[in-house]
């Protein structure tokens, strides 16, 4: 058997067929076209199933649904995208409009966070741990919530939404409508922003004016480590402020769900422990625990940005 799992994120769709392993045989991925039409976004999802299947040598009529991890409220039962902050959508019947173009192939909803959670418990890090979470940092920042072995979404398919709990009062507007949300300083667009902040004040020939070759536009997600690694002050800045940012928002979650592991997921997660060290003694010293030996455990995803395609093929 052959399943075919879609990852929506704000940058791109990345759709792969899964084996009854769990283990992705082709993958293909194209830009999210944001914003854009429901019509138009679903024949982008569309394309993007096509390209898998043919890398694949498969067609539709070789998997027995469509999987679909999307950001934003989704509601499992009626298909709908109640509300999707990033993707500009509001009560998108996506599941039946999918329908349509697959003659009628089951098409299966879920959120984004909610599917990489579940990849990462039913093949990667988290598998085993029946009380866990996963926090993906990517575009805004979603959060996956396990609990007794079931993914956890609320009674409204709303539960989850951890990137918009705020963190600085009256901070950074959100697309959501809120200010100081914790995705808005903790996602890669936030960092980005960060990044930028600083910049404005450092020496056009400091490293990290350098490492972009002077241009702001060049500013991405690995610019302010890079420059951290290079000597300079100002990457160093950035660095640090967007951790306090990052652990603040982990120790929360730490201190209201006490998971057996936290996972952490994304582009940011290639720094490796220049990102995780600090991470874990900033959980470990602001975070509420009575008993050390039954702290949470914080990881990184196993399955990378394969995670939530994983999930949707689930």
């Amino acid at each position: 058997m052959y399943y075919l799992g879609v990852d929506v994120g704000g940058t791109n769709i990345a759709v792969g067929i899964v084996d009854e392993n769990n283990a992705i045989i082709a993958k293909a991925s194209h830009p999210t076209p944001v914003p854009c039409s429901e019509d138009a976004f679903c024949d982008a999802i569309l394309a993007v199933c096509n390209d898998a299947l043919a890398k694949a040598g498969l067609t539709l009529d070789d998997v027995p649904w469509i999987g679909i991890g999307c950001p934003g409220t989704v509601n499992r039962a009626t298909g709908i995208i109640e509300f999707a902050n990033n993707l500009y959508f509001k009560n998108f019947k996506l599941r039946d409009m999918m329908a349509e173009r697959t003659n009628g192939k089951l098409v299966i909803l879920e959120n984004d966070a909610n599917a990489a959670a579940y990849g990462e418990y039913q093949a990667g890090a988290l598998a085993g741990a029946d009380n866990a979470l996963a926090i993906t940092l990517g575009t805004g920042v979603g959060g996956g919530i396990i609990i007794n072995g079931k993914v956890y979404s609320g009674s409204n398919f709303a539960g989850g939404e951890l990137g918009h709990t705020v963190i600085v009062v009256d901070g950074r507007p959100c697309t959501c409508g809120r200010h100081g949300c914790w995705e808005t300083y903790a996602s890669a667009t936030g960092l980005i922003k960060t990044t930028k902040e600083h910049m404005k004040d450092a020496p056009k020939d400091s490293p990290i004016w350098t490492i972009v070759d002077g241009d702001e536009s060049k500013v991405n997600g690995r610019t302010a480590f890079d420059a951290m690694r290079a000597g300079d002050p100002v990457g160093k800045a950035v660095v640090d402020e967007y951790l306090n940012y990052l652990g603040c928002g982990l120790t929360n979650v730490v201190n209201t769900f006490q998971p057996e592991m936290l996972l952490i997921g994304g582009g940011i997660c290639k720094e490796g422990d220049y990102l995780t060290k600090p991470l874990e003694e900033y959980i470990k010293r602001e975070s509420y625990c009575i008993n050390p030996e039954r702290s949470t455990v914080l990881g990184i995803c196993k399955l990378g940005n394969d995670a939530g395609i994983v999930g949707a093929a689930n």
